[in-house]
């Protein structure tokens, strides 16, 4: 069994697309949680429309934590509110069996992408994880993880206040099979970059890969995250 858990607050407006898309695959058996942030709009009322079962959620990494002490699934899939999963998510699951991995990310595209922003995503953010697949793991947006590997590096810090979902992949890759699914790729909204603009989320991330690589998890608020911001003028 499959469960995917998905942190959310205030997505009345993109939820919905998610859960779709999750609709529209084939996965056997599966369950959808929702770590709820406490959303003041739609959100718990589409969810429960959609059959998913609602906890209490808080940031993304406490979030996550939370739907794992409720899952019954051996399989963990971890997605972002306002992800969307392409047609023929199931080879993604195929793959992860097929390449015995016991946790693994997934290259990321914008949502109904031009070719230059499809580009962007492969030159700053694909390629790059294609590349250091073996010396420097990522994961973000989505996660395939075993239940048990989960329990094992006791879930998400949830000291860590950005790139929580690197520093997972980091601890997995140190006791377990670590790696980027080719099968698939996951779509996902780019309003964070309209939002903060293109130039200054790169460099944020940049920044902080270099931070993670020659200091440690980022624990502080120097790179100011702010969870959900993105319909506040």
């Amino acid at each position: 069994m499959i469960s995917i858990i998905i942190p959310a607050l205030n997505e009345e407006k993109l939820l919905p697309i998610l859960l779709e898309s999750i609709k529209k695959q084939i996965l056997g058996e599966y369950e959808v949680i929702i770590a709820d942030a406490g959303s003041t709009d739609r959100t718990a009322e589409i969810a429960k429309a959609y059959n998913c079962k609602i906890i209490m959620g808080g940031l993304p990494a406490k979030g996550r934590n939370e739907g794992v002490k409720s899952a019954k699934g051996d399989l963990l899939l971890f997605l972002d509110a306002d992800s969307v999963l392409p047609d023929g998510f199931y080879k993604s699951i195929e793959e992860f069996e097929k390449r015995n991995l016991d946790f693994a990310s997934f290259g990321l595209l914008p949502y109904g992408g031009k070719k230059m922003q499809n580009l962007a995503f492969n030159v700053f953010y694909n390629w790059y994880i294609y590349a250091l697949e073996k010396a420097l793991p990522h994961a973000a947006m989505g996660i395939l993880a075993k239940r048990d590997l989960f329990l094992k590096l006791n879930g998400y810090d949830e000291t860590i206040t950005l790139a929580e979902d690197h520093d997972l992949a980091r601890r997995a890759k140190r006791i377990a099979n670590y790696g980027i699914l080719r099968s698939s790729k996951i779509y996902i909204s780019d309003r964070r970059l309209k939002k903060d603009g293109w130039v200054k989320t790169v460099m944020k991330y940049l920044l902080c890969e270099l931070y993670m690589v020659f200091v440690g998890p980022v624990r502080s608020d120097i790179f100011n995250y702010k969870f959900n911001h993105y319909d506040k003028k």
